[in-house]
């Protein structure tokens, strides 16, 4: 039998992946569109498996303005799409009906599912749904995907569609359709099929994307010019205005003659919208908010459950375990050593970090679900675009203080490409728990435990992603105003339990099954290194640290990291296991100090520590340089599946790498001049002229389009 694609189609926040959820279930398949960061959903509806449904991303209309918009539009354009479902708001019905006029352009087989009808009612509207379909031309299925009302019905008319003919679509002005006609006759075959009707008013609206890809000739796109300048000059307006202004009439005229507004005041959602919103108030309920799932999550709740799972679970149950098992049956000490520290130490790691995982991807969905989030990003908006970024980069930002990985992985929601790149490549800058070891230890070391230190470490990231992303933006690769921020402000709603736990699944299934899976091969790794060394010309499980690979390592590179102060290789070799998990620092200190028992908190350590460096600046500028270097094994894993690109991946090493050693670099070599009191050294020269450096690429000229950057002239 036949297969049957249906594409579904709608704006952000409409229940579109609520429904795609209800229709598939268990049947549906995540992954990445070829080339790009953008998340793909196919499934098969339940019941019906000869029918792929495919979740296209949430999008406004179907212009090249977003990488979602193109990925939309170039799959109904090239993958035989046997039938669309559009997902319309019913309770925004205005907003969502011009990404339908669009849509209906296509010549495609359409259906509408009228979503969240149950608001519609709720509220005491009315929609005219007979008079829709005629005047839309296509059928119309009320439903609440939420509820699971309608969604059987709206699928199935899907299907009933797909063996039918393309509906009608909008007619504009004379003008315009003149012009359209001449267009089709002008392009002739290079336009002609299913799609012509949409490709003409593409062509209208001068599509660059659209033009390149129909291979005109300089004569054809002459001659195509000529006829939308004759438009526009007879309307006077640009041609792309035209389009949208006629499109915003035509649907103003549908809404009032189909649609009976009930409510006239303020609904629930803007009376809880004029106090999360407010000016004053918007902050302080944003930060009690998150401060609430932080704590759930990382302090309280994921805590416990995480201490359970590596201390308890793997490190009194299953570790001791196994190893009394293999030392009875005779075992190699290296054999032993490798199953129990290397391999089930290597997949207790990742699996520890898990629950946290789970819970902050639980009440971050729930956050999402009810419409809180999209508030978030609208307040933050204003502060971050003075910096190049969009508000909904805030989130990953915050993420990031409890963990990079989930901070990383929220940047999914930032739909402009070179915004995403650019907060994923800043946004571990944020100290993370991991971190916060690292930073008891050498504050302790440096200063007694002052409780200033920490604060201070979190100044210093976010003062990293500022500058970072300021003068990224001046580049040609990021240059650029931050995307318009569109975003349509959903009504608050009560999330489905469901499709909570489900969202929640994947991201840790996903996390568990590409992050884990590196964390647990370099464990092994690391194991290796520390346990092993050649001694007297033979590879041997060495007992004194001194002798392993991790030794051998550490001195090589300790020659490189001799200007930012550091050059022991005790204190290199404590900065590359953090490569592997930042926490690693503190443990690896300490075996290498002889106190493998103590914690970050005991004096004697500190005293141990402070004793691998020259000073108190050194030991101050490996704490900066382990902050902002790159991230633990996870989160770079993680950052690979979101860049989805091994270029921008190491690319993103690079810069952080680079940015933490210079900003070491100068703080120490100045450091040690005017606090240290030593003297003015090659170093120093090298560090100011980094300095110096540093203040031009942050100071000079935005490159054009990126006037929202702080420069100069701001």
């Amino acid at each position: 039998m036949k297969e049957i694609k249906i594409a579904l189609v709608g704006n952000p926040n409409c229940g579109k992946t609520t429904m795609f959820n209800e229709l598939t279930g268990s049947k549906q398949y995540v992954g990445n569109w070829p080339g790009v960061t953008v998340e793909k959903k196919e499934g098969r509806l339940k019941g019906h498996d000869d029918v792929i449904i495919t979740d296209l991303p949430g999008i406004y209309s179907l212009s090249p303005y977003t990488l979602e918009e193109v990925i939309s539009r170039n799959y109904l354009l090239d993958n035989n799409v046997d039938a669309i479902l559009n997902l319309v708001d019913g309770s925004n019905i205005e907003r969502n009906l011009y990404l339908t006029t669009q849509v209906l352009e296509m010549g495609i087989p359409v259906t509408i599912a009228m979503n969240m009808m149950d608001i519609v009612r709720k509220n005491g509207d009315h929609l005219d749904i007979a008079r829709l379909q005629k005047e839309l031309g296509c059928t119309i299925v009320e439903t609440s995907a939420l509820r699971g009302e309608g969604t059987k019905n709206a699928a199935e008319a899907a299907i009933s569609a797909a063996s039918g003919s393309a509906p009608k679509y909008l007619r504009f002005s004379d003008e315009v359709e003149a012009a359209l006609k001449a267009i089709k006759k002008e392009a002739g075959n290079k336009i002609a099929g299913p799609s012509e009707r949409f490709l003409a008013v593409k062509i209208f609206e001068r599509d660059a994307k659209i033009m390149a890809a129909l291979n005109l000739t300089e004569q054809e796109k002459q001659r195509l010019n000529e006829i939308v300048t004759m438009c526009e000059e007879q309307l006077d307006d640009d041609s792309e205005s035209i389009i949208t202004n006629e499109r915003y009439n035509y649907i103003a005229e549908l809404k009032a003659a189909a649609v009976v507004k009930g409510q006239t005041g303020l609904t629930t959602s803007d009376k809880i919208d004029k106090i999360v919103t407010d000016r004053l108030l918007a902050l302080p309920i944003f930060a009690a908010v998150m401060f609430l799932v932080y704590y759930i999550a990382i302090d309280s709740l994921g805590t416990i459950v995480t201490d359970f799972t590596n201390d308890t679970l793997f490190g009194e149950w299953i570790q001791p375990w196994v190893q009394e098992k293999l030392e009875a049956a005779g075992t190699e000490d290296w054999m032993v050593s490798l199953v129990v520290d290397g391999i089930i130490g290597g997949i207790g790691a990742p699996l520890g970090f898990a629950p946290q995982m789970a819970i902050v991807f639980l009440l971050l969905s729930f956050l999402e679900d009810c419409g809180y989030m999209a508030r978030v990003a609208f307040i933050m908006d204003r502060f971050f675009r003075q910096f190049g970024m969009s508000g909904k980069s805030f989130i990953p930002l915050l993420i990031s203080s409890g963990c990079g990985v989930p901070g990383i992985m929220a940047s999914r929601t930032i739909e402009n490409e070179k915004d995403r790149r650019l907060t994923i490549m800043t946004t571990t800058f944020i100290p993370c728990s991991a971190k916060l070891p690292v930073i008891a230890l050498l504050s302790g070391a440096i200063m007694g435990g002052d409780w200033y230190m920490a604060p201070l470490m979190y100044f210093i990231g976010f003062f990293a992603v500022v500058t970072s992303c300021i003068i990224l933006k001046k580049s040609e690769l990021f240059a650029g105003d931050p995307a318009p921020f569109v975003m349509e402000l959903p009504p608050y709603h009560f999330p489905a339990t469901k499709n909570l736990f489900l969202h929640t699944w994947e991201r840790v299934a996903g996390f568990l099954v590409k992050a884990g899976t590196v964390i647990f091969l370099c464990c092994v790794a690391m194991w290796f290194l520390a346990s092993f060394g050649v001694v007297e010309g033979s590879l041997t499980l060495v007992e004194e640290t001194e002798q392993s690979f991790i030794a051998v390592i550490g001195n090589t590179l300790a020659p490189i990291f001799a200007p930012l102060g550091f050059n022991s290789w005790q204190a290199v070799a404590a900065a590359f296991s953090g490569f592997v998990a930042k926490e690693a620092i503190v443990s690896t200190m300490a075996v290498l100090v002889g106190l493998a028992e103590a914690t970050e908190e005991e004096p004697g350590l500190w005293n141990a520590v402070l004793a691998m460096f020259p000073s108190a600046v050194a030991a101050f500028s490996f704490l900066v340089f382990n902050l902002l270097d790159s991230p633990c094994l996870a989160a770079i894993s993680t950052m690979g599946q979101e860049m989805n690109s091994k270029k921008w991946t190491l690319c993103t090493i690079l810069f952080q790498n680079l940015y933490a050693y210079s900003v070491c670099l100068v703080m120490y070599q100045l450091g040690r001049v005017f606090v240290g009191g030593e003297v003015f050294n090659a170093g120093t020269a090298v560090a100011v002229v980094l300095l110096v450096g540093f203040l031009y690429l942050l100071f000079r000229p935005a490159k054009k389009g990126s006037k929202n950057v702080l420069s100069v002239e701001a």
